[in-house]
Parts: C-alpha cells; structure tokens; sequence
C-alpha cells in the first residue's frame, strides 16, 4: 500500500534540492540513489537525464522532469492541513516534484507487496521548464518502451491532457543609435523606443481558445542618460490550430517588416523557433484505454481536457512514443501560491501503483 507519511516525507526531501532549470545534478544523484536502491539499472544519457531500466518485454515508461521554475532556491515546504505549500517566498516545486515522488512512491508500494508487474523504465528529464530540452535531447536508443506516462499535469491524477498547443518562440534584437540623452538627443534612434513600438502591433494574451501570444522578456540601455543603442525582446505564441500558427507566423513577420520600412537606420533581426509540436489523444490509443480504466477502478472519473501548456509527452510522441500526461496533485504551477493537496497526491501515487500493476 502507499504509505502517506513517506509519501509526503519523499516530496518535502525533493522540493529541498534546488534545481532550476539547467541546475538539476543534485537532484538527479539522488534520484538515482533512490532508483538503483528500488532495483533499477540507472544511467545518464550524455545530456543528463535520469534513466532507469529493467529486463522484461513491453516496459511501461513512467516520467516526470527534474527542473523546477524560479524562484525556487531554498524551498521551505510547510504542511497545512491537507495541503503541503512553500513559505511564500518561492514555488514550492510541486511542478514537478510531485509527479516524482509519486513515481517514486509508487514503485516503493508495489516492492512492498512483493505482488508481480509490469516491467518499467523511468526517465526524469531535465530542462522541461526551458522548452522540453531534456526529453527533445534524450538518448531514444536507451528507451524501449512504447507507452509512457507523463506525471506532469496541474490538478488530480484524473485530469488528463487531451490536447497540447505548437509552441514558437521568437527572440528579436534592435540596433538603434547611442546619443547624449540631455546634450543631442536628436542625433539618437532609441532602440527601446523601437521596440515599445513593434511589441505595441504585435497580439498580446488570448487571442482565441486554441491560441495565446505573450510578450514575456525585454531588455535594453545601458545608462540612463543616453538614448539607447540596443534592444531586446522575447515571446512566444502557441495554438492547437495550424492554421492560426501559419498566421501569427506571418503577423509577426509582416510587424517587423513594417518596423524596418519605418525606421530605416535600424537594425532588426529576428530568431523564430519551434519548440514543440501539438497533439491530440486518441481515445482509441491502448494506454489511454488503460489510463482510464486504472483511474475509473480508483473511483474517479476521467477528465479529459485540452491544455495550453507542453510537457515532454509533445517531445517523445514525436520518437513514437504513445503518452498520457495525467494530473499529480499540483496547484496554482509557477506561482509562489503553489500547493500540493496531500490526498490527490496519495492517490497519485496509488495511481502509479495500479497502472504497472494492471494489465491491457
């Protein structure tokens, strides 16, 4: 049986090792303590991610990521009643701790009951918060599994992610003119102004129910005192609408262009990427049968809903890995008013327990 009190010691443990993005080798030695002392043959790929096997035929992938969003140093986890919160001055790292502990929680209770299963591999990625670049960078000649679950959705064990966006991101650089701001500002072209004005045409927020477009990083100048000569700024949008992309796409374009005819002494460059690609879950897929089930035998109901969000599955079902992304108990993600509630995260957990203890 899952075991609530080293459940929520486990999360409280992991929520403790700082790891943003980019900074996850703690963590990912203790995890692979925990995985080898669960059994598991644990390796690093060359790009740092945690990947743990087993022998046996049809292995179910089980994943979660290591990263977590800033401001997440030096996490005080406190429990409140039902709920496990930060001390407000940070996340609490439920993103994606709790999808970890879960896994690891799951694999502890199934080890206890001695019971047989199925054979697993668990991947902890890194970087997911940074555009899945752990799971768009994993070793798939060291995964053998076909069906995976995502451990990385907000809510219950039950909401599952029925739909994910594309997701562009765009990065652009301005090159105006440097002047004495109080001696000759008229010899200056401020970069900054320039760039007030593209991000002013440019869509900001919803735009419809399959399409967001944010402005969510700037910078420029130097001093106060001079007209500044660089600027820069970066956004993304996403849609579950190809359509709609192939028009953002060119709105964008079409903004900067206008930008250069108006301020021709101005260098503008540009940087669009995607990141990720969109999905839509087939009901008729095998392991969203078995997700359900396992989650209908648990006496929850299957909530299945689109997500503006990506999680590693956008990567890994491009190496044709079927996944389900599912709920684990977080709340309020990339906020300092995250919460875990503890009950979803035992049945989280108990989850986890069932799907390698059920058979198609």
């Amino acid at each position: 049986m899952v075991d609530q009190e080293r459940l929520v010691k486990s999360f409280c443990e992991l929520v403790q090792i700082d790891s943003p993005s980019d900074e996850e080798e703690e963590v990912a030695q203790h995890l692979e303590g925990r995985l080898s002392r669960l059994g598991l043959q644990v390796a690093r790929d060359a790009h740092g991610n945690v990947i743990a096997s087993e022998e046996g035929d049809d292995p179910l992938l089980l994943s979660a990521h290591m990263d977590t969003v800033e401001p997440g140093r030096g996490i005080k986890p406190r429990i409140q009643g039902d709920r496990i919160t930060s001390d407000g001055t940070t996340i609490l790292g439920g993103d994606c701790k709790a999808g970890v502990a879960a896994v690891l929680e799951g694999l502890e209770a199934v080890a206890d009951q001695g019971i047989s299963r199925r054979p697993v591999q668990v991947v902890f990625t890194r970087g997911e918060e940074i555009g899945l670049v752990g799971a768009v960078n994993l070793d798939y000649s060291m995964i053998r599994a076909r069906e995976s679950v995502v451990f990385d959705g907000n809510g219950p064990v039950n909401t599952i992610t029925g739909a994910s966006p594309t997701y562009v991101r765009f990065d652009v650089e301005v090159k105006g003119r440097a002047a004495h701001a109080g001696v000759e500002p008229e010899k200056g072209l401020s970069a900054i102004r320039i760039a007030s004005d593209i991000i002013n045409d440019l869509p900001q927020g919803r735009l419809d129910e399959e399409t967001t477009f944010n402005v969510g990083l700037i910078s420029g100048g130097s001093v106060r005192n001079a007209v500044p000569a660089d600027a820069t700024f970066g956004g993304e949008f996403r849609s579950r609408n190809t359509e709609t992309l192939d028009l953002l796409r060119l709105q964008v374009s079409n903004t900067l262009e206008q930008a250069r005819q108006r301020y021709r002494d101005a260098t503008i460059q540009e940087d669009v990427e995607v990141m990720f690609h969109m999905y839509n879950l087939d009901p008729e897929d095998p392991i969203v049968k078995l997700v359900t089930r396992v989650i209908g035998d648990l006496d929850l109901t299957p909530d299945i809903k689109p997500s503006g969000g990506g999680t590693d599955a956008n990567a890994m079902r491009l190496h044709g890995i079927d996944c389900v992304v599912v709920g684990m108990s977080t709340n309020e993600m990339h906020t300092v008013d995250e919460y875990v509630v503890i009950p979803d995260l035992v049945t989280t957990a108990r989850f986890c327990q069932n799907i390698i203890t059920t058979r198609q």
